[in-house]
């Protein structure tokens, strides 16, 4: 729950926030609730837009033990 969260000022108050790599590897570790369809859209975005690197993105996939489900998925997106 503290891996990969990023502090932000908004409004005056303090919110702390997930990063895009966490984002993502967390979509993989939910697809059954939010669908498969939502998390490859979020590797596409992710890849898409570069948000971080794919070094970060992989060292969040291992923390979420989802590195074996989104290989597939990185293989085929580059």
């Amino acid at each position: 729950m503290t891996e990969g969260v990023e502090a932000h000022l908004l409004d005056g108050q303090q919110v702390r926030i997930y990063n895009p790599a966490k984002t993502v590897a967390d979509c993989f570790k939910y697809r059954h609730k939010i669908g498969t369809d939502v998390a490859v859209e979020s590797l596409r975005e992710y890849m898409r837009k570069r948000l971080a690197t794919m070094d970060e993105l992989w060292h969040y996939a291992t923390i979420c033990r989802v590195s074996n489900v989104m290989r597939p998925y990185l293989e085929s997106l580059t």
